[in-house]
């Protein structure tokens, strides 16, 4: 790891709100939803939206954390007119997504994004995954994303555009220890690309981000010898490190936005490189990091708090 001399950072110089690499006001007067809003990559999202004026629909199975996010968001972001919602929802259950695609449109009025962050694993080798195992994964992954997708598409974006974003995973070539999310995720990828040619007519863009080795707090659910794992993954990573909460983020947000207009059918990655290494050719001892985070209220994994930085 390098050194704090040799580490330059962009990370926020205050604790005073989100500080996005977007313009302010980018998302005046929108409303997005947000799934898996809850923790981790849902709720960093989330902060980063609201900084910059979107009104947010938040969803999740929790409705503590939601609660908890709520505030936050309120006290980090009290210039949103309206302010935000929470919905809780298993998105895996079809005629809940569909009430609260219609409630949300009732008391908020109109959908323009939604980022389907939600989704969860466990990491299992396949002959070890039951049945059970295999739905619950695919049907929170998978089919959560579909019935989002397809609920705000012919509730609302059908007649007025919109932009959907999905999440993927680092499965290019497979995804050995986590099969499940791995074929939900590829299923996903091609959902995304179908979505985009049906829906383009409407003016609804479908793409996807794909997180790497993000440094989320969802890296805690894992058992500790998954952890222990996972602590020697960033030297198999070109840039030599994990990615931030921010990161991920960022790309979403980019791809919810007007900047992304002529966007569609794509998939972001966002993994410091990892499909790109190679087995012939040794990674190199970093020599520098340079890493974005905007996001003040950001903690690293407990497991790998002794190799990601929160804070410069």
């Amino acid at each position: 790891m390098p050194t704090a001399s040799q580490r330059t950072s962009s990370l926020p110089s205050s604790l005073n709100g989100y500080r996005s690499v977007f313009r302010e006001g980018l998302f005046a007067g929108q409303v997005i939803v947000v799934t898996g809003a809850g923790s981790g990559l849902g709720r960093c999202t989330a902060h980063e939206l609201a900084s910059l004026g979107a009104r947010l629909a938040l969803i999740g199975r929790s409705e503590d954390k939601l609660k908890a996010v709520l505030a936050e968001l309120a006290a980090d972001h009290p210039a949103v007119a309206g302010g935000h919602s929470i919905y809780p929802c298993d998105i895996r259950h079809e005629p809940q997504v569909r009430e609260t695609i219609a409630s949300i449109i009732a008391e908020l009025g109109h959908i323009d994004g939604l980022f389907n962050c939600a989704g969860g694993q466990f990491p299992a080798p396949l002959e070890k995954i039951s049945l059970n195992g295999w739905d619950a994964v695919v049907r929170n992954n998978l089919h959560g994303t579909f019935l989002m997708s397809r609920e705000c598409y012919t509730q609302w974006m059908q007649h007025h555009g919109g932009a959907i974003v999905n999440m993927l995973a680092d499965i290019w070539g497979g995804m050995p220890g986590m099969g499940h999310s791995g074929a939900a995720r590829a299923g996903v990828w091609n959902f995304t690309e179908t979505a985009a040619c049906e829906w383009g007519h409407a003016g609804v863009r479908v793409n996807a981000v794909a997180p790497g080795w993000i440094a989320s707090a969802g890296m805690d659910s894992y058992h500790e010898d998954y952890q222990a794992l996972l602590r020697t993954l960033k030297h198999k990573v070109p840039l030599q490190r994990f990615g931030t909460e921010s990161e991920l983020a960022s790309a979403a947000v980019f791809l919810l936005s007007e900047a992304s207009a002529f966007i569609n059918g794509t998939v972001i990655r966002v993994d410091g490189g990892v499909p790109n290494a190679r087995h012939s050719w040794p990674l190199a001892q970093a020599e520098r990091t340079i890493e974005y985070n905007g996001f003040p209220r950001y903690e690293p994994p407990t497991g790998l708090q002794d190799q990601v930085e929160p804070h410069a």
